[in-house]
């Protein structure tokens, strides 16, 4: 696969976002599934792995270094820190320099390393100074407990505090068509600074690749059924904006998803998407996006269909959106 630069590494264009084999959409992949998909990942040159102590209450992280703990050398693994459960078993953040230290003790523990290659502060805890938590992950590369640092659905004005006290090497938020914010001032500000951007959710949690027509029929506990998005008031309108995308799509050649990575790797060469799969299939699908060779003015039409005024509802509920430092949201009711 193509490569790209992050931080001191070289990665595959499109890393592999492992979340889903565990956690947020329903019941999560069998075992021997998902340890197929994650070795045949490698095997077609998926070069960064992105997990988190929180998805799957650590299962997600036991998972990858059950599987890959032998195959640890061929490939850049990124997780994170400072969400965790509650003593009643409830999530939460918390970005103490102590819990931050015991989060990647217990993801070391778990994914069978003694070092992480990239450990991004999950969420900026906005009871805890963003330089506190930055120095407790500086001090864990001091150590020898990770190699480098990145950063979570932060501002750019937190990213520039967070880099004055150690370098990141890459900012992690939400980026698709349907989903703009990083290009209100991130992106820039991470040029400044030469750091990389990952977006997750490159597909619109599955919505661009056109496999959603319903969304009774999410499975219960699917994380996405909290999502305005996808709920019938909001869905069904951007479910019109499929059928635009399915006619670029075959114009182009291409899968719908296929061509909505390529608009994203299109944006910049220190982009990389992390889409997440279950499936085989897409796994191959979503590595072929790379070698698109995309017809001109393609990418305009695409802006011109889904773009932050075409589409309807917000990416997360009230209650999520106030856990994001983000310029989208800094004004909004309740987000202080």
């Amino acid at each position: 696969m193509q490569q790209r630069k992050l931080g001191p590494f070289t990665v595959s264009a499109i890393g592999l976002g492992c979340m889903g084999l565990s956690h947020a959409y329903g019941a999560g992949v069998d075992r021997r599934d998902a340890a197929a998909l994650l070795n045949r990942a490698l095997e077609i040159g998926y070069a960064l792995l992105d997990t988190a102590g929180i998805y799957g209450f650590g299962d997600n992280e036991s998972l990858i270094g059950e599987v890959l703990g032998p195959r640890r050398d061929e490939f850049v693994l990124a997780t994170k820190c400072g969400v965790r459960r509650d003593r009643a078993g409830r999530r939460m953040i918390d970005g103490r320099p102590k819990s931050l230290k015991a989060d990647c003790e217990a993801s070391l523990k778990r994914l069978r390393t003694d070092v992480i290659d990239l450990c991004y502060l999950h969420r900026w805890d906005k009871n805890v100074p963003i330089e506190d938590s930055m120095g407790a992950l500086a001090e864990l590369v001091t150590a020898g407990k990770i190699k480098t640092i990145g950063l979570c659905e932060v501002s750019a004005a937190t990213l520039l505090r967070a880099h004055a006290v150690h370098p990141v090497s890459a900012v992690q938020s939400e980026y698709s068509l349907w989903t703009r914010n990083p290009e209100i001032a991130m992106l820039a500000a991470c040029r400044q600074l030469d750091i990389t951007f990952v977006a997750f959710a490159p597909l619109g949690r599955g919505f661009l690749t056109g496999a959603l027509s319903n969304p009774d029929a999410l499975a219960d506990g699917d994380l996405r059924r909290s999502m305005p998005r996808f709920q019938a008031i909001h869905f069904y309108s951007n479910l019109a904006l499929i059928d635009g995308l399915r006619e670029i799509a075959e114009a182009a050649g291409c899968t719908m998803g296929q061509l909505a990575l390529a608009w994203l790797l299109g944006k910049g060469d220190d982009i990389v998407p992390i889409p997440g799969t279950s499936s085989l299939a897409h796994l191959e699908e979503n590595r072929a996006a790379v070698d698109l060779d995309v017809p001109p003015g393609t990418f305009l039409r695409l802006d011109r269909l889904i773009n932050e005024d075409t589409v309807a509802g917000e990416r997360y509920a009230l209650e999520m959106l106030r856990e994001v430092d983000s310029e989208a949201f800094a004004n909004q009711p309740g987000s202080s």
